[in-house]
């Protein structure tokens, strides 16, 4: 059974596919289409994107938190305004939403407009995180989607699931087909952000987490089929 309304959270590496940086459009072209699908079949489709693949900021030494945070803000709304102009392209209609005013280039986030633009079928961009530095866009995520009232998050990233250890580093890492929030936490498991965990366990969001690369694997995910890993 398809979800009638989802929060795709999309990272900023996937969309980078094997360039790392920046984007890779046909990997962005392949996104648009499954999320055409998915709102041409009734799905309410609201997206964050992470903006890893131009700025990670915890990573900086030479600048302070609030700054770094602030850039890594502005990364995503670059993203979230070359996707959301690859979905109009494919004959979508889409709107971009930010905590604050970036002029003529974004709506301001008031939940009531977002819920109108989802009702009316646009596909809507909740970009600039949470509008403050110290919250990840897995927090801004996770917030989102409660205040909106999603069925599920769809994570989707360059990794296909939620391991007990770095797959990348230990090839004898266990993937889980389903975990708790509780044991994300306990475990210190580094795949979300632990504000985000908390909220949304406190919060009963479920959190589908699986791999962008696989074939079709935002359509398959959204219609109930997890090829990932369901966090609960």
């Amino acid at each position: 059974m398809a979800y009638k309304r989802v929060l795709l959270k999309l990272s900023g590496e996937a969309l980078a596919g094997d360039k790392k940086t920046g984007f890779d459009e046909d990997t962005c072209v392949m996104v648009g289409k499954q999320i055409k699908q998915l709102v041409d079949g009734g799905t309410q489709v609201a997206i964050v994107i992470g903006g890893g693949n131009f700025w990670r900021g915890r990573s900086s030494e030479t600048i302070g938190r609030v700054q770094a945070d602030q850039i890594g803000m502005l990364a995503t709304v670059m993203n979230c305004i070359y996707v959301s102009e690859i979905l109009r392209t494919l004959g979508m209609k889409t709107g971009i939403y930010t905590q604050f005013e970036i002029g003529s280039v974004t709506e301001v986030f008031h939940m009531d407009t977002v819920n109108e633009a989802l009702s009316e079928g646009k596909v809507v961009f909740l970009a600039g995180g949470t509008g403050h530095p110290y919250f990840s866009t897995d927090t801004a995520t996770s917030l989102r989607a409660i205040e909106l009232n999603c069925d599920i998050i769809l994570m989707a990233r360059a990794i296909d699931g939620v391991y007990d250890s770095d797959p990348r580093k230990n090839p004898d890492a266990k993937k889980f087909d389903e975990i708790t929030y509780k044991e994300i936490i306990d475990k210190k498991l580094e795949i979300l952000d632990m504000t985000a965990s908390v909220m949304c366990m406190q919060n009963n969001m479920p959190t589908l987490l699986f791999s962008l690369n696989e074939e079709n694997a935002i359509v398959t995910n959204c219609l109930g089929k997890c090829t990932g890993t369901i966090i609960k």
